[in-house]
């Protein structure tokens, strides 16, 4: 991408960007990638590396652990084990195999459940493999602390043997002698020490002609010397020599080793980059947990769609101090190229056009940005700004013949890629004049396609912004009774400076403010006003419309609850209809079961019985009281129906049923223990005890 001016990325403090995501990068490789971040102009780029720190954010949030542990920086030894002759060390080959088993368990982590579920963190690996024969060959010759086995070479085992033996019979030599120069006298408190690699005897000064040997040294005090008995010195001789063998042999063994690795130089130059490159998406991804940062859609073209939009840098200082951070939404295209934002000082509208250029520049650098996920961001190969007062004193310009010479550039260098920023277009002359060149200018960059914003206090750049196709107005919204910015932005609107009303509020002398409205131009001041007032009238109706907004959430809310009532109730009486339809289906089929048991049983006696005429009776029998029973059970139902026991004493004037007939009537006369009814048009003389009162229910619907 290229930029305007060349501080444009300072402008828009991409740089304090790159400084806070190198503070969470653990490797020298990621962090040489964050302070050297590219800005990409190719979609598969920038889209491959949002989807890593994507899908890098999601595994974190989720507690998932990624296993890639190595940070060191290995760049010098990767680099020697390329070059003949060079040697590494145990220690350097330690962390070899370290990066070694990192790049093996990274590799085993993405089984195919993971590979699918994370394609673009495993692309990383695509063109890799594991070679375990690199750890073998370093265990082969090194034990875990990183010294040389005795069994790297049969050479190495025999000096080592010898040595060993040479340096217990030192130690029994030289106990001997200490214990007697001991009773002697001879020897300080120390007794021994260790002088050149040599062990040597700690004898008092005034002693050391007593005893025969080497002097190896003397102490600061010079009361102490240092003498090797001569006793010891062809031993302390053999030792020295097999140490220096061992010395050789070590060194011999680990440049073979060095040598044998260096075919892998390249696979291991991999395996580095594979760590730094998961640990540079792991700290993007951290970042952007901290800023709330998201995967916007992805066009190659220009277009810019942010919702909900906010400035990291600003969302991070307000983060700290509890404070909210407005979001703001921005929709910019083919036939809505260039947005003219206006409104009061100090009212948000520099911030709005930093955030748009700087969250451009992050996406385009693959890193996730701080918008809803619904956002659509474009790409763009060029990115011009101007902000401030940019006075040259090298060239002897001023504030306005600078900005002229910038907007000179702009105009000549902006295409259909080309994403600018202007902040206060004309100012710096005279505002006639200025506001005319202004309007020149922002035609002219729309002729050429170019999106971008702009930010002005002229009044004909806000006229201009509704009759100039491809051009619209904004506004920062203000609170004109608090004097306070709302730092919200309106799209479709311009918006009044407050000049006057800022003037009031801050407690300016009435007649001053009086003149100066006198000294304005009368279309001017009123236009102004208009805008003003019409602001005010808008948050009036942004308020009402949210408020508006509640009740009708709230209205839907209590919509769903009663439609969930009453799915619940047809629910219920469903059931309770299948519940009685299942029980007279099931007396149903148990009437069908024993009437086939008892006919089967039939059929057995008919074939037995010598008279057939006394089972057709049984069968008749049967039959006759199943059907009597069916009759019964039908007429009982429709008496349940239509009458409702109630039970209690028998009393003249009540309705009453006859247990074995089901029969009903009224109690005219009760006689001792029986009772005279009126069934239809008949008396009747019924015991007490065969009676139980009822109630008739289609009498007590009606008069209910």
């Amino acid at each position: 991408m290229k930029f305007f001016p060349e501080s444009a990325l300072v402008q828009l403090e991409y740089e304090k960007v790159k400084t806070l995501l190198s503070l969470h990068c653990r490797t020298e490789y990621a962090k040489f990638k964050a302070d050297n971040l590219r800005i990409h102009t190719k979609k598969e780029f920038i889209v491959t590396e949002l989807q890593q720190t994507n899908e890098f954010k999601l595994l974190q949030q989720s507690g998932l652990h990624f296993p890639n542990d190595f940070t060191h920086n290995l760049h010098k030894e990767l680099k020697l084990l390329g070059i003949p002759g060079a040697v590494l060390s145990g220690d350097q080959f330690l962390l070899i195999r370290r990066l070694t088993e990192n790049a093996n368990s990274i590799f085993r982590w993405f089984d195919n459940d993971r590979r699918t579920a994370y394609p673009a963190m495993a692309m990383v690996t695509s063109d890799a493999y594991y070679e375990k024969a690199i750890n073998g060959m370093i265990d082969d010759i090194l034990d875990e602390t990183g010294q040389v086995k005795d069994s790297a070479s049969e050479e190495l085992a025999n000096i080592r043997m010898n040595l060993y033996r040479k340096r217990n019979e030192l130690r029994r030599v030289f106990d001997r002698i200490v214990s007697k120069m001991n009773k002697q006298g001879y020897l300080a408190d120390i007794e021994e020490s260790f002088m050149n690699g040599r062990r040597v005897l700690a004898v008092f000064a005034e002693q050391k002609r007593m005893i025969k040997g080497i002097l190896h040294g003397e102490s600061d005090s010079r009361r102490t010397s240092f003498i090797e008995p001569e006793e010891t010195t062809e031993l302390n001789n053999a030792i020295f020599s097999l140490e220096n063998d061992e010395r050789k042999e070590v060194y011999r063994i680990l440049r073979k080793l060095t040598q044998d690795l260096s075919v892998y130089a390249s696979l291991l130059k991999t395996y580095h980059s594979i760590a730094g490159e998961y640990d540079f998406i792991r700290a993007k991804a951290r970042f952007a947990i901290e800023y709330n940062g998201n995967f916007p859609e992805v066009r190659d073209q220009a277009h810019v769609q942010l919702i909900q939009a906010f400035h990291p840098l600003l969302y991070l200082y307000n983060k700290t101090s509890n404070k909210p951070t407005i979001p703001v939404d921005i929709n910019l295209h083919e036939k809505q190229r260039i947005l003219v934002i206006s409104g009061p000082n100090a009212g948000g509208k520099t911030v709005t056009l930093k955030t748009v250029g700087l969250l451009q520049l992050m996406m385009q650098s693959g890193l996730l940005v701080p918008v809803h996920p619904d956002s659509v961001m474009g790409i763009f190969k060029q990115l011009m700004i101007h902000i401030g007062d940019t006075q040259s004193l090298e060239f002897e310009l001023s504030t306005y013949s600078s900005h002229l010479k910038n907007m000179k550039h702009f105009m000549e260098s902006a295409n259909g890629k080309t994403l600018f920023f202007i902040d206060e277009l004309g100012s710096g002359s005279d505002p006639s004049l200025g506001g005319a060149f202004a309007e020149v200018i922002m035609e002219e960059l729309a002729v050429k396609h170019s999106m971008g914003i702009v930010t002005t206090h002229y009044l004909n750049l806000k006229v201009m912004a509704n009759k100039v196709p491809g051009i619209i107005n904004g506004a920062m919204q203000f609170d004109e009774k608090k004097l306070l910015p709302l730092y919200k932005l309106v799209v479709g609107k311009p918006g009044s400076s407050y000049t006057f009303s800022i003037a009031e509020r801050i407690g300016l002398e009435k007649r001053l403010i009086d003149k100066a409205r006198k000294l304005v131009d009368d279309d001017h001041f009123n236009l102004d006003k208009l805008l003003n007032r019409t602001e005010q009238d808008l948050q009036h109706i942004d308020k009402e419309k949210a408020t508006l907004q509640k009740l009708l959430k709230e209205n839907e809310r209590l919509k769903k609850e009663m439609q969930q009532v009453m799915d619940k109730e047809r629910h219920r009486q469903v059931m309770e209809r299948l519940k009685q339809q299942n029980k007279i289906t099931e007396e149903k089929l148990a009437y069908v079961k024993d009437m086939e048991r008892r006919l089967k049983a039939m059929v057995v006696e008919w074939r037995k019985a010598d008279d057939k005429n006394s089972v057709v009776k049984m069968i008749h029998a049967l039959l006759f009281k199943q059907k009597e029973k069916m009759v019964a059970e039908k007429q009982q139902k429709k008496l349940d129906e239509k009458f409702e026991e109630i039970g209690g004493e028998v009393k003249v004037g009540d309705k009453v049923k006859m247990k074995k007939n089901r029969s009903t009537g009224i109690v005219k006369e009760i006689r001792g223990k029986k009772a005279l009814l009126q069934v239809g048009m008949m008396p009747m003389t019924v015991e007490l005890k065969d009676l139980v009162v009822v109630k008739d229910k289609e009498q007590e619907k009606t008069v209910s």
